[in-house]
């Protein structure tokens, strides 16, 4: 079978303890081209994750043992990959949950095995591009007020201190910074920084600009860099 030209091996987990789920997932990713193990407890998926070496980690949330929470909260303190969540869970709370764990995408049982396939292409995509697998890293750098952005390094200092930096809070740092003093809405924002059309949901947009100014601002209730523009979006003043 021929593979897909993201990488050589593009090897995916499945955390699903739903047999029937969990293995049509796994024959959509194979007929695409795919490499994937599945396993349905969270204790032992945990394990896998942490000790394999894996290009995408898909989790459900309701498991056996450990719940798909604490998965990927202990999996992202180690591992920077896609974590996509599928669940039968719907509330807004729970994503958001999910969200501020550092997941990257939440998909809601039942769904289309087909979207689920093209999410997950479009997040290894963007992650490869961002770890300079498809071109090389940008080496200009951003520096405002007390602010300082390496896009080569991948770095961020405030006030001269480094601030500790997730992948997709230094993308939707680096695009903001890069267009000052211009509002985006937040589908806009979600389109550009997760790849995908806004119809997606766009909850995650809202927390990593919460957690960025946590990190980033001297009170992040009175914002300096990333403004709250009500009705419309967020904006970069300089």
């Amino acid at each position: 079978m021929k593979r897909r030209s993201l990488s050589v091996m593009t090897n995916i987990l499945i955390i699903e303890d739903e047999t029937t789920i969990a293995e049509l997932e796994r024959d959509y990713f194979e007929l695409n081209g795919f490499s994937v193990e599945l396993c349905h407890n969270g204790d032992e998926g945990l394990k896998l994750a942490l000790e394999g070496s894996y290009n995408l980690i898909i989790v459900d949330l309701m498991l056996p043992g450990l719940d798909g929470f604490e998965c990927c909260r202990r999996i992202r303190e180690v591992k920077e990959v896609p974590i996509l969540v599928v669940s039968a869970k719907k509330e807004e709370i729970d994503k958001i949950r999910t969200f501020n764990l550092g997941v990257d995408d939440f998909i809601t049982k039942p769904f289309s095995p087909s979207e689920l396939v093209a999410r997950a292409k479009a997040h290894l995509t963007r992650y490869e591009r961002l770890l300079g697998k498809s071109k090389p890293a940008e080496q200009d750098e951003i520096h405002i007020r007390g602010l300082h952005i390496d896009k080569g390094a991948r770095r961020v200092f405030a006030n001269g201190e480094e601030v500790a930096i997730t992948t997709k809070e230094f993308d939707l740092l680096v695009f903001l910074a890069s267009h000052p003093n211009r509002v985006f809405s937040k589908s806009d924002l979600f389109e550009r920084i997760w790849s995908m059309e806004s119809s997606g949901d766009i909850a995650t947009v809202t927390v990593h600009i919460r957690k960025l100014r946590g990190k980033l601002e001297a009170d992040p209730k009175n914002p300096e860099y990333i403004e709250t523009v009500w009705g419309a979006g967020y904006r970069f003043t300089v």
